[in-house]
């Protein structure tokens, strides 16, 4: 029958598309439902990643950042010029190109694959069926041998900051500014907070980023989240920790934003635009039928197991409905896993090994332990440290901010954890991942040759470091 399958999956973005072709590889019937469409009623696919997250701020990220460049940086190089003017609409209009682009080209791997797309709102119904309700409300029953759920997360509202159109935004309202905010507020130093203030930051927003933790970047190595917020505010980026939003006010075309700070007294602040970016909750509306059999957890999440199968045989969930950080990647390996079990394969994934990257100027990102959580676990360690500063690729290239650092056992010389903040931090870090995969140690890395100049050899640098072996910065004596 035209509505059976084998799989049937509910939601086309990075974790769920990927699941999809996948399964469609190895020669499973599959139907992707997708119910997100643009205004001619065409299915958008690619969920928040594609279209209003990675891929889209990653555009601005760059265009911002070749802007300040020109502005701040092209004399350093010998590069004369007049004056250099941002033209924001223009750049939005460019990151819309690049999102139609790959969001196309995700229509085109369904068709090259034989992935069968569903436009409409999945919701799953008792015994594998999945109800299928199009635009135009009419309703569909499909029957799955197997369905996976990678329906990912929206952004997290709080109170004091209720959304107003065009004054106070969420992360999608943020991509979408026409010019440039004077004073632009920003609620939350995570990932999404930082990469939007940056943009808006280097084309001349005064920003203000308000955090309520009292510290910064809690889940990363804390050498380099010092290293990392010293940087930000060098580039102007107003960072207050332990300050608690306890309201706002929209005035005409301003917005006025009490928070508590540490001292716990009552501060006001005036701003043109407010991004609200504390988080993101994952996407469960009307998804689940009481008799489903599928059950969530204490936090809203899908219950699922190490292979993300939930209470009911045969019905898997992946991505951002599920525990775990809410990364692309992680979402999207967990679909190819799903896909190869189904198909009867032997498939798993390393949750230590995910790799977690702030898309700022210069870059932070890290895999593995930090120097905190490895010194709470009483093992003995050791660290290698080196500075981009001693770098030569990095001074050709004037990108002499950051540092890598190398965590090892100290008893083994295996690899914990890789933490850099600095240029092409992200790509470094992805050579830590391979290297941790295959459980090296950092005498593995210190045998092997990195191409002179690059700014691999930081990494190099550092695994040397660690045991006082750094042939280009002076070692720390070892007791």
């Amino acid at each position: 029958m035209a509505n059976q399958f084998d799989v049937v999956v509910i939601g086309a973005g990075p974790a769920g598309y990927v699941c999809a072709i996948r399964a469609a590889q190895l020669g499973l019937k599959t139907a992707c439902i997708e119910k997100w469409s643009d205004d001619k009623g065409k299915a958008k696919l690619g969920g928040t990643c594609l279209n209003v997250g990675c891929i889209p701020s990653k555009a601005l990220l760059d265009s911002s950042h070749k802007y300040i460049e020109a502005k701040e940086d092209f004399a350093k190089h010998g590069i004369k010029h007049s004056g250099v003017d941002i033209d924001v609409p223009a750049m939005i209009a460019r990151k819309d190109n690049i999102v139609n682009q790959l969001t196309t080209g995700v229509t085109g791997l369904f068709k090259a694959n034989g992935v069968t797309l569903l436009a409409g709102a999945g919701k799953l119904l008792a015994g594998k069926q999945v109800e299928l309700t199009k635009a135009d409300g009419s309703v569909e029953i499909i029957e799955a041998a197997n369905v996976v759920i990678a329906t990912g997360s929206r952004p997290i509202d709080i109170p004091p900051t209720p959304l107003t159109e065009g004054l106070i935004v969420d992360s999608t309202g943020a991509l979408e500014f026409s010019e440039v905010p004077k004073r632009l507020g920003v609620i939350g130093a995570g990932v999404i907070g930082l990469e939007l203030g940056s943009v808006w930051g280097r084309l001349g927003s005064e920003v203000v980023v308000l955090e309520a933790q009292d510290k910064f970047l809690a889940l990363a190595d804390q050498q380099i989240a010092k290293e990392s917020q010293k940087i930000f505010k060098k580039q102007g980026l107003d960072i207050r920790l332990s300050a608690r939003v306890t309201g706002s006010e929209v005035k005409g075309q301003e917005v006025e934003v009490t928070y508590q700070d540490a001292n716990g007294d009552e501060q006001k602040l005036t701003f043109d635009k407010l991004i609200v970016a504390v988080g993101r909750r994952p996407y469960t509306e009307n998804l689940l039928a009481t008799d489903s059999g599928v059950n969530l957890d204490e936090r809203g999440f899908i219950f699922v197991d190490d292979h993300c199968v939930t209470d009911v045989p045969g019905v898997y969930a992946i991505g951002d409905v599920v525990r775990g950080p809410m990364l692309a990647h992680k979402g999207s390996e967990e679909g190819i896993m799903v896909a190869e079990i189904i198909a009867g394969q032997k498939a798993q994934m390393n949750y230590d090994l995910i790799p977690s990257v702030i898309y700022t100027h210069p870059e932070v990102a890290w895999v593995g332990k930090s120097e905190e959580e490895v010194k709470a676990s009483g093992d003995e360690y050791k660290v290698g440290t080196f500075p981009f500063a001693a770098s030569g690729r990095a001074l050709a290239a004037n990108e002499t901010h950051g540092m890598v650092k190398v965590i090892a056992d100290k008893a083994t010389d295996r690899i914990l954890g890789v933490h850099v903040v600095g240029p092409s931090a992200a790509e470094l870090v992805q050579q830590g991942v391979i290297a941790m995969e295959f459980a090296a140690s950092t005498e593995d890395l210190a045998l092997t040759i990195f191409s002179h100049p690059t700014l691999s050899e930081a990494l190099h640098e550092a695994v040397l470091a660690v045991d006082g072996h750094a042939i280009h910065i002076a070692n720390r004596k070892r007791r």
